[in-house]
């Protein structure tokens, strides 16, 4: 049966939906009204034509990486959660934002999650330059740290595996390092320890 009433909001959510499944050529109008139990003319009538669709779903992907809020008592911790949150948005959309990055919006995309790490900075006592190379240095490395993620999710199984390349000897005679590095990687663990060690070296006052 088709349905008879439809939001602007519902069909972007599908849409959106569709994009974070199976990437932005698997978004036809045919298929989201499929989606939606309801007739192709009905999605023209609210979102317009597959580019306009395209278009609100990047404004859409946009305020809602607007929507980060800071968390914790400390400016250190509120800036650590920012840049976990960040990672988790980031990773929870790649084909949306990679559609956000493609229409040259990336910069106004991250313009929140900057001017929230801006407030923490201050907080923390930094200003100037210093305040502004700490949140590029947050910024880069959650990025970053996404990139290599997603490059190790696409890559083909390894051969010989990181716990076949890792013994002893390479590893300076340093039996307990050979089986860390051999073991899989904790990601979350990792990538909270790693920005808690930024924070603390980018608030520690030594400018060097």
């Amino acid at each position: 049966m088709t349905r008879t009433s439809l939001t602007r909001e519902e069909v972007l959510a599908a849409a959106g939906s569709l994009v974070r499944q199976h990437g932005p050529a698997a978004l036809t109008m045919r298929k989201l009204a499929a989606e939606l139990g309801t007739a192709v003319t009905s999605i023209y009538w609210h979102v317009g034509n597959r580019e306009s669709l395209l278009d609100a779903l990047v404004e859409r992907t946009v305020e809602e990486l607007g929507e980060i809020r800071p968390r914790g008592r400390t400016p250190a911790a509120r800036i650590v959660s920012v840049a976990r949150t960040l990672r988790r948005e980031l990773r929870a959309r790649p084909h949306l934002i990679a559609m956000v990055h493609e229409r040259g919006l990336t910069e106004r995309m991250f313009l929140p999650a900057q001017e929230a790490l801006v407030h923490e900075m201050h907080a923390a006592g930094l200003r100037g330059a210093r305040a502004a190379q700490a949140v590029r240095a947050i910024q880069f490395q959650v990025v970053g740290y996404v990139l290599v993620e997603r490059n190790r999710e696409r890559a083909p199984v390894q051969r010989p595996a990181e716990g076949e390349l890792w013994d002893s000897a390479a590893a300076e005679q340093d039996p307990a390092l050979a089986r860390a590095l051999g073991s899989a990687v904790d990601q979350d663990r990792l990538f909270t320890e790693s920005v808690r060690a930024l924070v603390a070296g980018l608030l520690s006052g030594d400018p060097g």
